[in-house]
């Protein structure tokens, strides 16, 4: 396990494609959670838990149909090994898979309170549905469409999940100001789920496009509610299903009433 500080998880990969990982871990949040060791990140290659000599790790399914199918003896042979290596060590066993629950930042944040995650990574047609019934503590996926594979999904839950551990981001409260995380530092500390607010920098004058008076004006208190309101429009025009289920303060709904009344209803 990694030897960090109070907060740190360890994702054990199971892939056939080991080397699609290389160049990731080596950029971005996944590269600075390694290094100030807030994670730890081991690579399987799934053909090493075969036991032929092909290292066959697919089949054709049952009942006919096209495309191969993971085969299950590898795939519980990896997560049992890695298991018994360290057997009082608790883990989630998540099967990355369009029939998953679907990575929300709320998914995330329950992940990063994990000290260990084996994460699996299936191919082809799919994996042998007793993996998913007997196996996986979770099924995930990252959006409702479908990839080649788990790699790109494994790969995103990871960044997902490392950047919420304290430290990696350096500066903790950047994760709370994210799109579908809490707006904290806009004055609503229980309101989640909302698209965050537009961001400007230097220059204020670019090609004739300015930056809103507001943001230059040093007034904190009108630069919160600016932000609040940007964000509460931007949610209403882009992802007004969002608004269903946000926690929102009383000024939250007075915005809202009026950016509903200032434009049309929103296309969905």
């Amino acid at each position: 396990m990694p030897a960090c500080g109070p907060r740190s998880v360890l994702f054990d990969v199971i892939t056939i494609f080991p080397e699609f990982f290389t160049s990731i871990l080596e950029h971005g949040v996944l590269k600075r959670g390694r290094a100030g060791e807030q994670i730890e990140i081991r690579i399987h290659d799934l053909r090493e838990a075969t036991d032929d000599r092909h290292h066959t790790v697919d089949d054709r399914p049952f009942g006919g149909g096209p495309g191969m199918v993971f085969k299950p003896e590898p795939v519980f042979r990896a997560v049992e090994r890695l298991k018994e290596a360290a057997p009082n060590e608790p883990c989630r066993v998540v099967l990355l898979t369009p029939q998953g629950r679907l990575l929300t930042q709320a998914v995330a944040e329950e992940l990063s309170r994990e000290k260990r995650l084996v994460l699996i990574c299936g191919r082809y047609e799919g994996v042998d549905e007793r993996v998913a019934e007997h196996l996986a503590t979770d099924e995930i996926s990252i959006g409702d469409y479908v990839l080649a594979g788990g790699e790109l999904g494994a790969a995103v839950l990871m960044e997902t999940v490392t950047r919420l551990i304290p430290g990696v981001l350096g500066n903790d409260s950047s994760a709370g100001q994210d799109s579908f995380a809490a707006f904290d530092n806009l004055g609503a500390s229980e309101t989640q789920g909302i698209l965050d607010c537009p961001h400007y920098t230097r220059p204020a004058d670019l090609r004739g496009w300015k930056v809103p008076e507001v943001l230059l004006s040093g007034n904190h208190e009108e630069i919160r509610r600016w932000r609040r309101r940007q964000a509460l429009e931007k949610t209403w025009r882009k992802r007004p299903d969002l608004l269903e289920c946000a926690s929102l303060s009383e000024e939250d709904r007075e915005m809202l009433e009026e950016i509903r009344h200032a434009a049309p209803e929103p296309q969905l």
